[in-house]
């Protein structure tokens, strides 16, 4: 064998490995005991240990040495590539730290969810002090003297620094204030209003994400606290939950989900189990699932078709046509969850979060004023005040588990599905009356041909530059978002 077969052999095994350690993650979600919590983080510090042995394993320095890149087709470079990134990056963290921050994040998890349930920030905070002090212990080790916060950002969206989208919000900011303050002043169409039964909640939640193309037969839909997706190639599993007065989120969250697990579904077989059988980034991830679940699954042409099968589901639920039932799915309210935000004001709770970490990790904000921190900015930015810590600081599982860097990449995917929609939409000028009839076939293949299929062969934003055939861009988006909405809530 060859020092490239040897090399790509060991990233599968390595692969193989991380995919059952998201299996553990996947169960601590859905299906895993409360009590068993601190024996997972001894299981999730072990198989920790074994793949950040084997991420720096002297042989792959060996191996990446001796090949010469230069006789590799693209495919092979690009998987170098990604190998190459992993080991240095790996290189540069000590074991013990690794195998502390997987115990300890999982150990937060638990205590997280916890102190939500409780609304209890006090109970959270010694735990979250000791995750921030070891995601700093490794930002150090990582940025060798850079900026940290970068460092922990090149995870997640590699090429991407904060003074990039720091200078990317500053710009949309004012845009969407401006928008949200004119919507405000205008009439609102009417909400949904009722009682769905949770069942037929879920029962619909298959059938679209069946309708947007997600394979059962290598997925499967779960309930969880909070929506995600995991796993990929042959084994793409999504979470979604339930309200009995908000199916919407339901819905939403599910179309989502299943974006996400398209784009892990859709990706060449070849590359299965490879460094390149993943999406590239999280960015290019998140717009796959924005653009199913807004651009998509929010069109008044969709929506038409969802009324109807929402009249199947629940009978007459109090809506009286299609045009008024678009104007509910989109109607933009007051509220404290990212995840259920509107297109509107959904990018304003990411800039939130994006300033509040990057201090965190600068040691500009400590621990113990994050909550005061965060209710004074969300008061500033949406007008109200937090009433409870789970509308606030304790609502998303991110920082529990170490995850810094990884939501400024949500609002990245929004300004990615915005370059992506207007391409889509000049490629496909009969996809409303495909949509209208539940056909997303032409919207959701031209996506895996254009995005998806690729993997990670090549960078994220060549991959959004290739497919939408322009530099990615805020305008896009903010265009979208003004000439949607401006119907909807007939602005002049």
């Amino acid at each position: 064998m060859s020092a490239y077969d040897d090399l790509l052999a060991h990233a599968r095994e390595t692969m193989a490995l991380s995919q059952i350690a998201g299996r553990l993650g996947w169960d601590q979600e859905t299906m895993m005991p409360r009590g068993a919590a601190p024996q997972r983080g001894e299981e999730m510090a072990a198989i920790e240990s074994v793949l950040h042995a084997r991420r720096s394993d002297p042989r792959v320095g060996d191996w990446l040495a001796a090949v010469d890149v230069a006789e590799l087709d693209a495919t092979g470079q690009a998987q170098v590539r990604h190998i190459k990134r992993s080991f240095e990056r790996t290189n540069k963290v000590p074991a013990d730290l690794a195998a502390t921050l997987a115990r300890v994040t999982s150990t937060a998890q638990g205590t997280w969810a916890e102190a939500r349930e409780n609304n209890d920030v006090a109970a959270f905070l010694p735990t979250f002090e000791e995750v921030i002090k070891l995601k700093r212990w490794e930002g150090q080790a990582l940025s060798a003297g850079g900026d940290v916060y970068d460092a922990m950002l090149a995870d997640y969206e590699p090429g991407t620094t904060g003074a990039d989208l720091e200078a990317m919000f500053g710009e949309m900011r004012p845009e969407l204030t401006a928008l949200r303050a004119a919507i405000k002043d205008a009439e609102a169409p009417a909400a949904l209003e009722g009682r769905f039964d949770e069942g037929k909640q879920m029962k619909l939640t298959r059938l679209l994400a069946k309708t947007f193309g997600y394979d059962m037969s290598h997925g499967r839909v779960d309930k969880a606290v909070h929506p995600f997706s995991s796993g990929s190639g042959l084994d793409v599993r999504i979470t979604t939950r339930t309200s009995e007065r908000d199916p919407f989120n339901c819905f939403y969250s599910t179309i989502h989900e299943v974006g996400h697990a398209c784009y892990e579904q859709n990706i060449d077989r070849d590359y299965l189990l490879t460094p390149l059988g993943n999406g590239v980034s999280m960015g290019v991830h998140e717009s796959q699932s924005r653009i199913y679940e807004n651009q998509i699954g929010r069109s008044r042409a969709f929506t038409g078709w969802l009324y109807g099968q929402m009249i199947e589901a629940f009978g007459d639920f109090g809506v009286e046509d299609a045009d008024a039932f678009y104007g509910a799915v989109n109607r933009v309210n007051d509220g404290y969850i990212r995840t259920e935000a509107d297109e509107v004001q959904y990018n304003l709770h990411v800039v939130l979060r994006f300033d509040l970490e990057r201090a965190l990790m600068s040691g500009d904000l400590a621990v113990e004023d994050l909550e005061a921190a965060w209710n004074d900015r969300f008061e500033a930015d949406f007008g109200y005040a937090v009433v409870k810590p789970s509308n606030g600081v304790l609502q998303d599982v991110h920082w529990p588990v170490g995850l810094f860097g990884y939501f400024p990449t949500y609002s990245l995917g929004n300004v990615y599905a915005g370059c992506l929609n207007e391409a889509m939409q000049a490629a496909l000028p009969d996809l409303a009356t495909d949509l209208a009839k539940g056909e997303t076939s032409a919207a959701t293949g031209w996506l895996r041909n254009a995005v998806q299929t690729h993997g990670g062969l090549y960078e994220p934003r060549d991959v959004i530059a290739q497919a939408s055939g322009m530099t990615p861009s805020s305008a896009p988006l903010l265009s979208y978002l003004k000439t949607k909405f401006s119907d909807i809530y007939k602005l002049t």
